[in-house]
């Protein structure tokens, strides 16, 4: 797993490549965290294009970060998701907490 960080404004885009799984949940969440805190973040988004596997840790990550950046009154968007992923992401229903799209640009000029 690896992660590039982008800043947009007061958006951070998080593109995450690889597994998100239970052996990088607790190493993905710090780093996300500590980017939203230690800037001036309100807005989020997390770039699935290159995730190839997602468990329940990893939507545990997901949903950790959707309440974190909306205590902030943020908003936080998913966009890029492969189908697997975007499969897991509907099941889970956090697809009704996160609104999925299919690119970066749909949601950097929200």
């Amino acid at each position: 797993m690896s992660l590039e960080f982008k800043k947009v404004r007061s958006t951070l885009v998080v593109r995450v490549s690889g597994e998100m799984d239970m052996l990088i949940a607790d190493k993905m969440r710090a780093e996300i965290d500590k980017r939203i805190d230690d800037r001036n973040i309100k807005n989020l988004v997390l770039n699935l294009e290159k995730v190839t596997f997602m468990d329940s840790s990893g939507l545990g990550v997901v949903i950790g970060r959707y309440k974190r950046i909306t205590a902030k009154q943020g908003r936080m968007f998913i966009v890029g998701a492969r189908p697997q992923v975007e499969k897991i992401l509907f099941f889970s229903g956090v697809n009704r907490l996160v609104p999925l799209y299919k690119s970066e640009q749909e949601v950097i000029n929200i």
